[in-house]
């Protein structure tokens, strides 16, 4: 495939090396695709790639790509699909802290992918949040989290990311978390450590959540914990982190509601949700043009 422009989406003010990543890739595809229109996008402020994919992705043949980290990517993602334009394609470029999606998927450098033009087709979750009399729904590409994942995430977020100050912050997360309240769609009542939603089949750079989990085989893999011991939590993890959780449940629909006020992970991104609203995922069969 041909893209009749390339946009690149960038935090300017991004403590890594998004700036000068975002500048390397469009000097090197400025020179390997002379005929493409090029446009760098820096984002202003929260939320602004999305609102920069969308309207980049509106019309034509489009190419966005997000200089970024797993949650950057989220966005682009995000305002790609709300764009309804199945021409455009969207990609990363990793420039975050665990860029989850990048590593598991990655097959060559992006920039030769590009001028290959070898898109594919990937699946993503959907995800639709009830409550207050309106519902939201946004998109996954790689994984959506509740429960223990997105309060240690709180933690690093407000603690720095590096990797002593993110062990320090999932240590206090780990020690403050309490399992939280579901009802799930058959209107059983229990409580959980933590469940995933998982596209790809690895996160957190080492956690292996399933055996081959694929973004692009028409399901996502459900890796739930419900309430148990710290003890075992911490069994768990270190399992996740070493030989893996091995084969896990699929699914192509799930739906719960929270009981009481807790974050969401969406690829790094986090979302608060209030009290009685009901999380649904579903699968997406096929939803994104992308390039590995």
């Amino acid at each position: 495939m041909s893209f009749d422009k390339i946009v690149i989406v960038f935090n300017p003010k991004s403590t890594g090396d998004a700036p000068a990543l975002a500048e390397d890739l469009s000097e090197e595809l400025a020179r390997r695709l002379p005929g493409t229109p090029l446009e760098m996008a820096p984002t202003q402020h929260a939320g602004h790639a999305r609102d920069l994919a969308r309207k980049a992705a509106a019309h034509g043949r489009p190419l966005v790509v997000s200089v970024s980290g797993d949650g950057g990517y989220n966005e682009v993602v995000d305002g790609v699909m709300q764009a309804d334009n199945p021409e455009a394609t969207a990609a990363v470029r990793a420039a975050g802290n665990a860029n989850d999606h990048r590593r598991v998927t990655r097959t060559r450098p992006l920039a030769d992918a590009i001028v290959a033009g070898d898109t594919t087709q990937m699946d993503l979750l959907r995800l639709t949040l009830a409550g207050g009399g309106h519902d939201e729904v946004r998109y996954a590409h790689s994984y959506i989290g509740l429960g223990i994942t997105p309060v240690v995430a709180v933690d690093i977020e407000a603690g720095g990311k590096g990797s002593w100050r993110e062990i320090a912050s999932v240590v206090r997360g780990f020690r403050s978390f309490r399992p939280f309240p579901v009802r799930l769609e058959d209107g059983q009542q229990i409580e959980i450590d933590s469940l995933l939603y998982a596209n790809i089949a690895q996160m957190a750079k080492v956690a292996k959540l399933s055996e081959g989990g694929r973004p692009d085989d028409g399901r996502f893999e459900l890796v739930v914990n419900r309430r148990t011991s710290k003890l075992k939590v911490l069994a768990t993890a270190v399992k996740a982190a070493t030989v893996g959780l091995g084969a896990q449940p699929t699914a192509t629909h799930h739906e719960l509601t929270v009981l009481t006020p807790m974050p969401l992970q969406l690829d790094g991104e986090l979302v608060e949700l209030e009290a009685d609203t009901t999380v649904t995922v579903d699968i997406a069969p096929g939803a994104l043009r992308t390039l590995f």
